[in-house]
């Protein structure tokens, strides 16, 4: 059983910038992702990357502003977030899965996530 625990949210002007960790336990890593969602939307993909770094995935709205990266030793992964918009408020989750798709399905691991807020 894998545990995920999502920090680093927080208040943040627009223009600013945010790292959310993910430290996760209690099991191998194959992918990672990052969704987040906003009150009364559905959840939606941010980004992906499998455990080895190989390769990435972005949403279109977060192309160029946002970073997922990882360090192994300390099985966390991050999400830097640069240049932040007020509608990328949403409280933001990371996941586990096999492999590192873009649809929520693909992962059977999730944290509790963690909010983030932009002010205008």
């Amino acid at each position: 059983q894998v545990q995920l625990v999502e920090s680093g949210g927080g208040l943040v002007q627009a223009g600013g910038s945010l790292r959310l960790s993910c430290a996760a336990s209690g099991g191998s890593l194959y992918a990672m992702g990052w969704f987040r969602q906003a009150p009364g939307k559905e959840r939606e993909f941010v980004a992906a990357l499998n455990w080895s770094g190989s390769s990435t995935y972005y949403a279109d709205s977060v192309k160029g502003r946002f970073t997922i990266s990882r360090d192994i030793a300390k099985n966390t992964v991050f999400l830097q977030m640069n240049s932040l918009k007020p509608e990328d408020t949403a409280i933001y989750y990371c996941a586990a899965g096999r492999t590192p798709g873009r649809a929520a399905d693909a992962y059977l691991y999730w944290g509790q996530g963690t909010q983030v807020t932009v002010s205008s």
